[in-house]
């Protein structure tokens, strides 16, 4: 695991041992990789935290044409593997995502009790305020390289 912000490490640790979860990436709603642990392809991670946020999108949008609010989290029960895909605020306003694989070693129950105390963590240790900076279409290849790299330690 190599977490791009230092206080994302300790909780996703934490995590990562109560939950026995095989596969994490935790990401902005708009798919930005704030951490990931057990990928070993940055073409995967990059997949999945597209993946994830297009249907954390889509499933907003349909909980708002059924007028329900929130459908929560999203749980695909594989054969051997399961997913889970959750939302959950920040301190600064905007939401992350986490996306998380596991076996059969563990159940869907404990994976959610500690993904719940994973975004408290994480929503308590946020800093206040981001700075926030525009990047432009000619900057983001050289934004997405930079991040790659930090994930990555290349």
């Amino acid at each position: 695991m190599r977490a791009v912000e230092p206080w994302v490490e300790t909780p996703l640790t934490e995590f990562l041992r109560e939950s026995s979860a095989h596969l994490v990436l935790l990401m902005t709603s708009s798919g930005q990789v704030v951490a990931q642990h057990g990928f070993a392809r940055s073409v995967d991670v990059m997949g999945c935290a597209s993946l994830g946020a297009a249907i954390s999108a889509s499933t907003a949008e349909i909980a708002k044409i059924m007028g329900v609010g929130s459908l929560g989290q999203v749980v695909h029960q594989g054969g051997t593997r399961r997913v889970l895909l959750g939302s959950f605020p920040m301190r600064h306003g905007g939401n992350w995502l986490g996306l998380i694989v596991f076996g059969d070693d563990t159940s869907i129950g404990v994976v959610q009790v500690f993904f719940a105390r994973l975004a408290n963590a994480l929503h308590r240790a946020a800093p206040v305020a981001r700075e926030s900076r525009q990047i432009l279409a000619e900057q983001f290849e050289d934004e997405l390289n930079a991040s790659l790299r930090s994930l990555f330690g290349r």
